[in-house]
């Protein structure tokens, strides 16, 4: 089954002068922090423009004006995270580290992480460079394993893959997770034990130990 995608067919125009905001940077990052909570509650095809200017206090029209509509929203959304997420994969970490950063830990790494499922799981969500962005990610791992930090038998692709269901366990078995730890999936207490521990997991697959 298809999704239907919203689209403002009409043209586009400036805002009048009493919607602008003196600190437009300020108005669109309220705008972009609403529709992260909004496609991590919703999903890309379901989340509304009105709701997310709703929840950001905003006249609707300011998200055309500044980010094209919905779809230009999202792509904005998603190249943040790219740029973000690069930097915590980058090689100046070990790759125990890296991979426990992706644990989230806060309300706004939740609801990305949530945006990341939706992406996922729902047809008619844009590819806002995601292909680019895993491909960057395998090439870092093959660095990573030339410089015998994984070993040399393990499928960089498949390891990737590997890590990422591991970092993003409490997102997409939030009941697994409590039904064996008795914890709250969303709890810093959880997060950082689980993030612990799925660092000492890949430090023992690079053939390291914890003194």
């Amino acid at each position: 089954m298809g999704y239907c995608v919203e689209v403002d067919q009409r043209t586009r125009r400036s805002p009048a002068s009493g919607e602008r905001k003196r600190d437009p940077e300020r108005t669109k990052a309220r705008i972009i922090a609403a529709a992260i909570e909004e496609f991590g509650a919703h999903g890309y095809a379901a989340t509304r423009t009105s709701d997310i200017a709703a929840r950001a206090g905003v006249n609707k029209q300011l998200i055309s004006y500044y980010f094209g509509g919905k779809e230009g929203l999202y792509r904005e959304i998603s190249g943040q995270w790219h740029q973000t997420g690069g930097e915590m994969a980058s090689l100046d970490l070990p790759l125990a580290d890296a991979v426990a950063g992706f644990v989230p830990r806060t309300p706004e790494m939740h609801s990305l992480g949530r945006l990341m499922v939706w992406e996922n799981m729902s047809e008619g969500t844009p590819d806002a460079g995601g292909t680019e962005f895993f491909q960057r990610q395998v090439s870092l791992l093959r660095e990573r394993q030339a410089a015998g930090e994984i070993p040399a038998d393990l499928d960089p692709e498949c390891l990737l893959i590997a890590l990422m269901a591991m970092g993003s366990a409490s997102l997409v078995l939030p009941q697994v997770v409590r039904q064996v730890t008795g914890s709250d999936p969303a709890s810093e207490s959880f997060s950082s034990r689980y993030a612990e521990q799925l660092a000492r997991l890949v430090r023992h697959l690079a053939g390291g130990t914890d003194g």
